[in-house]
Parts: structure tokens; C-alpha cells; sequence
């Protein structure tokens, strides 16, 4: 993976037009309404009213979502791409969509986004894992303060620091990943980017820890953890067993161990009321020991 290889995005300023998408699940009104009003109080929000569609468990049909995307992403007067929630549906558009255009623009989302994520960073492109606009609402103002800083200032972000060392040591490379099932079903596919000498980023929700077993080991056999540098690794949250002598934490301890790469977790990213934004693709420095990743480069050009 060449260090240089991801092309930032230019920079936002207050009053900046930027898209609301639904490319994945549908969302409850109230919540994206909250998170309209947020984010429209910072910058000039646009959506079409084909974001409120439902086809079973997706906002819309493919067509309507991909058009949507594709439409935001091209749009030159659009500066930033903000989701509306995951759930499940951006791996259903990836067949269909080619390289994403020449102008970088910073897409923010996470869980089922990170599908996007990974297709951007396979095409040399900056994102933002970052709470999706439902999610907006829920978190704190430092939280949502710490989002428009990655969007608009050429400064790399603040570190963040974890709960817990699994294996101590220090890693650098690009920042890649995001959900742990999501990546793991991108095994094998033009949509994952090169993941040598990078830093993998995992999180997720509602996995048991024997799924959680299951989707390492097979990052395991797919030869993941051969090619990455370090793993840092956010929140895991209704990840239990109920009535298990066990923990989900036990399990990726234990996994992490056997991994042998710098390892800390409980970094503040994921499925919480705590979900701190990060840029996917900028070099990053883990500190296992120390329980810290840093960010070496901005989200963004000067």
C-alpha cells in the first residue's frame, strides 16, 4: 500500500451545500428530522423525497439508492455526502458502480456504510467513518464538533484512546476498515482495498461471540492478518451471551492474542451514544501500550 496513495477531499465551510442520502435501511422520521436540524444549522442540507422510500427493509429500491448516490457523489456543487442511517443495502450497489469521480468528496457514514468506505479507499479515496445522520442527534456537541472539524480544518484530528491492551506495540500505516461483518463479507471482492501494511479498524453490534469468532477466524484464513500492521478495535456493543461464564471481550482477547499484531480496544467508535468520527485512509499511528491511535495526516487538502 503506497503511504501517498489517498487523495483527500478540499475542504468545507459553514453555509456549504451538502446531500442527504439513504443508501442502506430505511430510518424513523423523527430521528432524521432531529439530524437535519443539526446539520442544517452548520451547512446548506439537500435531499430528495426519495429518502423517506421503503421496499421491505431498504430505503427504496437499488435503482432509486444507487442513482441517489452516484447523483450526490457527481454533483460538483455538493462538497459532502452525509448518510442517513446503515442497517443493510450499500453492498447491493457495489456491482453497479464504477470509480468514483476525479473531484474527492468526503462521504460520512458507518456500519452498513462502511461497504462505501471500502470502495472508496479501494479507489485511493478519504472518507469519514462517523455517525450517520439519525445517529447525529444522539451524541454529544464535542462529538458533532469533532465531525465538522475533520470536514473543514487541514489539521490531523485529535487522538483517540481505548480501554484496553491486548497486545502491546505500535503499528502505522492507512486507516482501514470499519464494520466487522461488513468487511469480512468483502473478502474476495474487487470492493476491498489493498489492505497491506495498513491499520485495521473493527467494530460492531448485536454478534455473539461465537460470530465474532467466526467472521476473525475467517479475516484469519483470508489472510487479513498477515498483511495489516495493527488492529484497533472500537466498541462491540449487545454482543453478549446471556447466562455465558464469557465475555465478548474474553473472545477478541483471546483472538488478538493468537493474531501476534499490536492490538488495543475500546477505542470510542461504533454502535454507542459515543461514536467519534475518523478519517478511513489517512496515516494513523497505533500505540497498543498506550492504548492510543493517532492521526497523522488530515481528512482533507489545504
Amino acid at each position: 500500500m503506497n503511504p501517498g496513495f489517498f487523495k483527500p477531499a478540499a475542504a468545507l465551510r459553514p453555509g456549504d451545500r451538502v446531500a442527504i442520502i439513504a443508501p442502506a435501511s430505511g430510518f424513523e422520521r423523527a430521528a432524521f428530522e432531529a439530524g437535519v436540524a443539526l446539520l442544517g444549522a452548520r451547512y446548506r442540507t439537500e435531499y430528495s423525497s426519495g429518502v423517506f422510500e421503503r421496499q421491505r427493509y431498504l430505503a427504496g429500491s437499488d435503482a432509486r439508492r444507487l442513482d441517489e448516490l452516484t447523483g450526490a457523489l457527481a454533483n460538483p456543487d455538493i462538497r459532502a455526502v452525509f448518510c442517513a442511517r446503515g442497517g443493510y443495502g450499500a453492498t447491493r450497489l457495489l456491482a453497479r458502480l464504477k470509480a468514483p469521480p476525479l473531484a474527492p468528496k468526503l462521504l460520512v457514514g458507518f456500519s452498513d456504510i462502511t461497504a462505501l468506505h471500502l470502495w472508496l479507499q479501494a479507489h485511493g479515496r478519504i472518507s469519514i467513518h462517523g455517525p450517520v445522520l439519525t445517529q447525529l442527534p444522539r451524541l454529544t456537541a464535542e462529538t458533532r464538533e469533532r465531525l465538522f472539524a475533520l470536514l473543514e480544518r487541514n489539521l490531523p484530528a485529535p487522538a483517540l484512546t481505548g480501554t484496553a491492551t491486548y497486545v502491546a506495540g505500535t503499528a502505522e500505516g492507512p486507516l482501514i476498515g470499519g464494520n466487522l461483518s461488513v468487511v469480512t463479507r468483502l473478502l474476495g471482492t474487487p470492493f476491498i482495498p489493498a489492505l497491506d501494511g495498513a491499520i485495521l479498524l473493527l467494530e460492531d453490534q448485536g454478534e455473539r461471540p461465537y460470530r465474532l469468532d467466526r467472521m476473525w477466524t475467517h479475516l484469519e484464513l483470508a489472510g487479513v492478518f498477515g498483511r495489516v500492521r495493527g488492529v484497533a478495535l472500537g466498541s462491540f456493543s449487545g454482543c453478549e451471551e446471556e447466562g455465558a461464564p464469557y465475555k465478548s471481550e474474553d473472545v477478541l482477547r483471546e483472538l488478538a492474542l493468537a493474531s501476534g499484531l499490536p492490538c488495543a480496544a475500546g477505542f470510542p467508535v461504533g454502535h454507542t451514544d459515543r461514536n467519534e468520527p475518523l478519517a478511513l485512509g489517512v496515516r494513523a499511528r497505533l500505540d497498543a501500550g498506550a492504548k492510543t491511535l493517532s492521526f497523522l495526516e488530515p481528512a482533507i487538502a489545504p
